[in-house]
């Protein structure tokens, strides 16, 4: 399966509101690419990221909230 890239250079990430700080497991994504949720992992900004269609990311973050 082939990659795509995308340049995520100029992004700005953000933590969830829900986060206390202490630098346990969170996400970070990245607001204001259209149709897509860039997301990756706080402690290790400089790693992977993954890229979520938008429309995959509502339910994901509604699924979540029940857990």
């Amino acid at each position: 399966m082939a990659s795509i890239v995308f340049d995520l250079s100029a992004a700005t990430w953000r933590k969830s509101s829900h986060s206390n700080g202490d630098g346990g497991n969170c996400l970070e994504v990245a607001d204001g690419h259209q149709d897509l949720v860039p997301v990756r992992d706080s402690k290790r900004p400089e790693g992977p990221v993954l890229v979520i269609p938008a429309s995959a990311w509502a339910p994901f973050v509604e699924a979540v909230k029940v857990a």
